[in-house]
């Protein structure tokens, strides 16, 4: 007698267990793989410089970033939009990594090869680790709070 039965004798209340269904003789739903949707650029028709002038323009910050804020998808996104979301200005972000031609002329707008990219009061300010410094020595708070007052 196994282990099993006997349990089941002692422990009455354990019932006779069901039998387990054999997979080769169950009807299994057919799995359909369905891909998922693209992400829509935000830029819609515009070109990338135009919609990179617009968004500058309308947004007192704006970040450039990979990813965005609640999930970012590099480390200096993630600090960049740390410190730029302790602030009590607006924040707009943009994912890069949507719309790989805005990725491409963020940084030929800017002059700038990497990302993230930070715009205050539509000027460039820099990247992560220029915003770092700024942050620390507090220029970065007089810069926001000037371009809100505008």
């Amino acid at each position: 007698m196994g282990i099993r039965k006997r349990i089941r004798r002692k422990l009455s209340f354990l019932g006779t267990p069901e039998p387990i269904p054999n997979p080769a003789s169950a009807s299994l739903p057919e799995r359909r793989w369905e891909p998922e949707p693209e992400p829509v650029s935000p830029r819609g028709e515009r070109t990338a410089e135009a919609f990179i002038q617009d968004v500058v323009k309308e947004h007192v910050v704006t970040l450039f970033m990979k990813g965005n804020p609640s999930a970012p998808q590099c480390g200096f996104s993630a600090s960049a939009a740390g410190i730029l979301s302790s602030y009590d200005a607006p924040l707009h972000t943009v994912d890069v990594l949507i719309d790989p031609e805005v990725r491409e002329c963020v940084k030929t707008f800017s002059s700038w090869p990497t990302l993230p990219q930070v715009y205050v009061g539509g000027e460039f300010v820099g990247g992560s680790d220029i915003l770092g410094q700024l942050h620390e020595s507090g220029e970065l708070k007089t810069l926001i709070e000037q371009a809100v007052a505008e």
